[in-house]
């Protein structure tokens, strides 16, 4: 930079110059280019600028709900002009301290509780990051984060009695299978199921409620409906079965294990916040009627914010009176990965993750590993997903405390990602080379 250009920039620092024009040498660069996979890291950098420059980068997207998401950060640059997010520390901001990725999980929506939504997966999101300076843009860019690999080909469930969509891989197969199960709630959601496509997998991700003809209010549920889920799933010409793995999260979790331990064909079984024990509804399964877990509501408490902690309303599976509703995983004939945050709010994962391994302990079961992650809330998504610690629960239909540290939970969204990864590949038997590449 030109002796006259650092004059320049410091009158103008100092309020003397009341317009800068915008430097041609200050660039954003995104190593991911103008496209990149949501669950793909992105390098930024900043170059051009004046050494021992303070500026600030901000990030923001628009979700499916129109609701914006924001982050930002306040950067030094260099003795030689340039920022660095995966080596240089934040000062301040949405989050501080060398983050690489926190202008993307440290989002947080303008509209307060909301979480991240994307209900068209074929369309990519994009996200706008821009380089300022007392309020003047110095450099700006745009990242589209893809959902859908290429010649990954949607398809809707219109036929039968199941609801959601098919997400099929390029090329004949045939693949191993997924069913990619939502938290409570039941509507369809396809970020995760999309993502996980890429990766080589026939996926389902299957509605239970809420969505196009299905009930809009639940008082029971009924087994059957996921037996046909996982018997389209089994039939399918491009499915490598006859087993199939199932992913879950939250409510879904206990569906899982009951899917796990009364219907054939689920090889693997991955409950990512769940309970061991049937909750909120009765399950019904032929002549079989497995009831809800008790609750206590008085055990509610109100945060200095006001929001409700429901962490210790569902009662101990294992006391007495509770027993009926545990879920007999022992009758299971497949690999359980359990993952528990130790922040989760929503309910205490990491005591049915507890109970549900000892259950397969006590009939002579080693299937099973239990994964923990320290500081880390209720909804575990994929990675790079922004942290949502507050959401609106359609059980309490109040807003609730979900728990989690940010970084912590960042972290451990990536960990968890390759995790479920390779337990899917371990245990579905996967032997395509164009999913151990993508891997």
């Amino acid at each position: 930079m030109t002796f006259l250009k650092r004059i320049v920039w410091k009158l103008y620092r100092k309020g003397i110059v009341a317009k800068l024009s915008l430097d041609s040498r200050v660039a954003l660069q995104l190593s991911a280019g103008p496209c990149s996979y949501f669950d793909e890291h992105v390098d930024v950098k900043v170059s051009g600028l004046p050494p021992e420059q303070s500026v600030e980068v901000r990030s923001k997207l628009t979700d499916s709900k129109n609701v914006s998401f924001e982050a930002l950060a306040t950067f030094c640059s260099d003795k030689n002009g340039h920022i660095d997010l995966a080596t240089c520390p934040s000062l301040g901001g949405s989050y501080n301290g060398i983050q690489a990725m926190g202008l993307f999980t440290s989002m947080r929506p303008l509209v307060p509780h909301s979480r991240l939504t994307k209900r068209d997966v074929s369309k990519p999101l994009s996200v706008d990051i821009e380089v300022t300076c007392n309020g003047l843009v110095l450099a700006k860019d745009t990242v589209q984060r893809r959902f859908l690999g290429d010649g990954v080909h949607k398809v809707p469930l219109e036929g039968g009695h199941i609801r959601g969509s098919l997400f099929l891989p390029p090329g004949p197969g045939p693949f191993p299978a997924i069913l990619d199960m939502p938290h409570l709630g039941g509507a369809l959601t396809e970020l995760r199921a999309s993502l996980m496509a890429n990766k080589g997998y026939v996926v389902m991700a299957l509605a239970y409620h809420g969505y196009q003809d299905l009930p809009k209010v639940l008082d029971k549920l009924d087994l059957e409906y996921f037996e046909e889920a996982v018997t389209f799933l089994q039939a399918h010409p491009k499915v490598k079965g006859p087993d199939i793995g199932v992913l879950s999260i939250s409510k879904s979790g206990d569906l899982a294990l009951a899917m796990s331990a009364f219907l054939p064909g689920v090889a693997a079984t991955v409950s990512i916040n769940g309970c061991n024990a049937n909750t909120s509804f009765s399950l019904h399964y032929k002549d079989m009627v497995i009831p809800p877990t008790k609750m206590d509501l008085k055990n509610i408490t109100v945060t200095g914010d006001g929001l409700l902690n429901v962490r210790n309303v569902v009662l101990d599976p294992m006391m007495e009176g509770n027993q009926a509703s545990v879920i007999p995983i022992e009758l299971a004939n497949c690999h359980f990965m359990f993952v528990a945050s130790e922040d989760d709010r929503n309910w205490n994962s990491v005591l049915f993750s507890e109970q549900a391994a000892q259950r397969l302990r006590d009939h002579g079961k080693e299937n099973f590993e239990v994964v923990r992650y320290p500081k880390a809330g209720h909804f575990l998504d994929v990675p790079y997903m922004p942290h949502c610690p507050t959401s609106f629960h359609p059980a309490a239909g109040r807003v609730v405390v979900m728990g989690g540290e940010p970084k912590a939970h960042a972290e451990a969204q990536v960990d968890l990602w390759k995790r479920v990864q390779e337990f899917f590949m371990k245990h579905l038997n996967n032997d395509h080379s164009s999913f151990k590449a993508m891997l």
